[in-house]
């Protein structure tokens, strides 16, 4: 670890950075340290039981994801930040409740997040460094194993809800999260505490029962993971379940009390594109490959795939109510050349049909 001059006033540093980061667009940040016993023991437990899924790469990099130091040495704090994203006169429960639309999570309504914050955190990075000189970090977002959320915990950002999702007094839950590792031995924040009380709300609204307990995810069966994380076959026994929701699912988020209290954001980037935030099922499922590549350039989504983009609307449709217009897109695709997409468009037709 590098020696830094004892000259440095490192509280008024802490206060500078702050500022420098709502310049760069940053609505949060905050400092912690990198004491994450208690997180660490909760992950291990949560993995122990298979919550994880088919996400082998929450366990293969060990302890590495709750112990900053030892993913990258000589960190001694963690620059935390948040970037709310959700867009202006949102309309989600218009379309959850219109079975003809696909729904889609807001957070990936607009562009890739990953590159935009990671940019703006190395230029926070690089300002730091004409002001002290050359230190020590590396910037994440979504990039590594990170436990995010507790360390935006620890740095006052917010609470890690029933939902397992962050929480803030001041702006909801419609937030990335953003970390920049640092050997700087700034002063820590003051950690939030829970204000989740007695509220329930996100664990009665979780149309897979996903949350199983307060604060317990089951990834197995959330629509996020379904949707987005298994590259296989929905569970058939689910499948009813994820209604028009065909990438993510942001039931437990949309309940939540706090998000009286969300704005909405100012960056361009998250604005919704393509119609994605009320696009006709029918109409998506028309795409071809190449037009879901370029649709989608610049998009979270096109990370799954084309196939699984098919197969999570061949689900919707399925749930959707039967028109001409529905059998006709689907039967178009029963012999799809993807086993998979295949498959859940003849479980979709022998829904609306009785046969496939």
């Amino acid at each position: 670890m590098r020696q830094y001059s004892t000259s440095i006033d490192y509280a008024a540093l802490a206060l500078d950075i702050k500022a420098w980061g709502r310049q760069l667009g940053f609505q949060q940040l905050g400092i912690a340290d990198t004491d994450l016993t208690q997180a660490e023991s909760m992950f291990e437990a949560w993995l122990a039981d298979d919550n994880h899924g088919t996400m082998d790469y929450m366990v293969k990099h060990g302890r590495k994801r709750s112990r900053p130091a030892e993913l990258v040495p000589g960190t001694l704090r963690v620059i935390s930040v948040r970037m709310d994203y959700l867009a202006p006169d949102d309309n989600a429960a218009a379309v959850l409740s219109d079975r003809h639309k696909g729904f889609v999570s807001r957070y990936a309504l607009g562009g890739d997040y990953h590159r935009l914050m990671r940019n703006r955190l190395q230029r926070l990075a690089t300002r730091i460094e004409a002001t002290i000189g050359s230190f020590g970090y590396r910037a994440f977002v979504d990039s590594a194993p990170v436990l995010e959320k507790p360390l935006a915990q620890k740095a006052g950002l917010g609470w890690q809800g029933k939902h397992s999702n962050l929480v803030s007094r001041a702006a909801g839950n419609w937030f990335f999260l953003g970390e920049l590792y640092t050997d700087l031995p700034l002063p820590a924040d003051q950690a939030e505490r829970d204000h989740c009380g007695s509220c329930s709300d996100c664990i009665e609204v979780c149309p897979t029962g996903a949350i199983v307990a307060p604060y317990r995810v089951d990834a197995r069966r959330c629509i996020s993971y379904l949707t987005i994380e298994l590259d296989g076959s929905i569970p058939v026994d689910l499948r009813p379940l994820l209604g028009n929701r065909i990438y993510g699912c942001d039931d437990c988020l949309l309940t939540c009390p706090w998000n009286r209290f969300a704005t909405a954001t100012q960056e361009p980037a998250f604005v919704p594109r393509n119609a994605l935030d009320a696009s006709r099922l029918i109409d998506l499922f028309s795409w071809s490959e190449a037009q879901f590549l370029h649709r989608l350039e610049g998009s979270p989504i096109r990370r799954i795939g084309y196939p699984r983009w098919l197969r999570n609307i061949a689900v919707a449709l399925g749930n959707a109510p039967a028109d001409q217009a529905s059998v006709q897109a689907l039967a178009a695709r029963l012999n799809d050349s993807s086993e998979l997409v295949a498959e859940h468009v003849g479980w979709a037709l022998q829904r609306l049909i009785g046969e496939g």
